[in-house]
């Protein structure tokens, strides 16, 4: 290691060539060991005593003026980096942060699909989280409002500092609460006023939150601020900046009390974890005073088979190990996945072109995505690194996508799918009973 004497750095021939070879068991350990005082995960000293910085790792804006971060798995550290070979540090390495008396709050309403974190959400509690700690003299505090359905537990590892969980009960089903703007409208009102949030944060998304953003903001009279991708403090004040005709144009405003951001807007926590205290409104009318006047009929069954891969959350994507093609097709219809491919299984005419997931075909963003028999092409890992999951079912226990996927299966694709299947038709079985 180098080894600082006084005022000398020291070298140590052994450790830079550690450093050098990848195949040294040894490596990893030497580019993650403590050699820098920085504090930043993606800055560490190199073999030659040079300050090195991953840039894959932060966020950087591109030239088109997007912010652009990398979702490989390398910001959210919960992946190795496969580029430099360096492992993430550890969850148990966040600093963990107590606010107890905050000096005002940020509210942040996230879309929670299926009830669990997604991207988008991170980014929109990353940027809370910049306005909070703007001022360290005077911190504040993430205040994350949901509802109805609740499956998340990493709320404190996204930068929440207080939980407020409102479950509609009124409604028969959970499928009739889902879509409940009015009743949500309410609570975020009575929210309003008894906490007086400095700023609303809203995900500008066709979830529900680019909806409820605007409802708010029409009841409190206030001119929101959407289409926001950035938010800077230029010396004398807070500004944003969004976009603006059909996507072509920026427009940059002082920072209003409602915000709607687009994915990207700001870099997810990960250094911190934050105590995500529960928290509950006092009785009042706020919570009843406005009256259901939309009847949710409930979801539209729609054929997974014709959504979007691009569109798409769940996705079944096939490679050259897929045998059993007709095994395939039908666990997709079962688990109700959208049907994708690798460029092998696509080249081969086992798959359509417009099925196609990579560099080369389309770039996915889906919440769950199980690679079957994919080796994992550098094309094809570039077309997924915006998932959120990934499962790999693979016989080879080397192959690059294994590196990539948060959960490996090894072994034979017919046998694992068709468990899979048996499991779902189980479990639709019990429910029905």
């Amino acid at each position: 290691m180098h080894n600082d004497t006084g005022s000398l750095p020291r070298r140590d021939p052994r450790w830079e060539w550690i450093a050098r070879n990848r195949l040294h068991p040894l490596h990893e350990e030497t580019l993650a060991g403590p050699v820098t005082d920085s504090t930043e995960a993606h800055v560490w000293q190199g073999p030659n005593g040079l300050i090195r910085r991953d840039p894959h790792k932060v966020g950087f804006v591109g030239i088109s003026g997007l912010k652009r971060i990398d979702r490989s798995g390398a910001q959210g550290g919960t992946t190795a980096n496969q580029r430099g070979g360096r492992k993430a540090a550890p969850a148990d390495a966040r600093k963990s942060v107590v606010i107890e008396n905050p000096a005002f709050l940020i509210t942040v309403v996230p879309d929670l699909p299926g009830g669990r974190l997604c991207a988008h959400d991170r980014d929109l509690f990353g940027l809370a989280r910049q306005l909070a700690d703007a001022n360290p003299d005077r911190p504040g505090a993430v205040l994350a409002v949901v509802f109805d359905e609740l499956r998340e537990d990493g709320f404190g590892d996204a930068g929440v500092d207080r939980l407020l969980h409102y479950e509609d009960r009124s409604a028969a089903s959970r499928e009739a609460r889902a879509y409940a703007p009015e009743t949500r409208l309410g609570v975020l009102t009575h929210i309003e006023r008894e906490l007086l949030p400095d700023h609303w944060l809203f995900p500008d998304s066709a979830m529900g939150g680019a909806e409820l953003g605007r409802r708010l903001a029409a009841k409190l009279g206030e001119r929101p601020a959407t289409q926001v991708w950035q938010i800077e403090d230029n010396g004398t004040e807070l500004r944003c900046t969004g976009r603006g005709a059909a996507g072509v144009t920026d427009i940059s405003r002082p920072l209003p009390r409602i915000v709607l951001a687009l994915p990207e807007c700001a870099e997810p926590v990960a250094r911190t974890r934050h105590a995500a205290q529960p928290l509950s409104l006092s009785p009042g009318q706020g919570l009843a005073w406005l009256p259901g006047r939309i009847q949710n009929l409930g979801a539209v069954a729609v054929d997974p088979a014709q959504v979007a891969l691009s569109e798409s959350e769940f996705i079944l994507s096939a490679g050259r190990g897929v045998r059993d093609w007709e095994g395939f097709h039908k666990a997709a219809e079962v688990l109700g996945a959208t049907e994708g491919a690798s460029r092998v299984a696509v080249d081969d005419g086992f798959m359509t072109r417009d099925r196609q997931v990579g560099a080369s075909g389309t770039w996915v963003s889906a919440r769950v995505y199980i690679a079957v028999g994919i080796s994992g092409a550098i094309q094809h890992l570039q077309g997924i690194q915006s998932c959120d999951k990934v499962v790999s079912i693979n016989l080879d226990p080397d192959c690059d996508i294994i590196k990539r996927a948060d959960l490996a299966v090894i072994g034979d694709a017919a046998q694992v799918l068709a468990a899979l299947v048996a499991l779902q038709q189980k479990e639709s079985r019990s429910h029905a009973a």
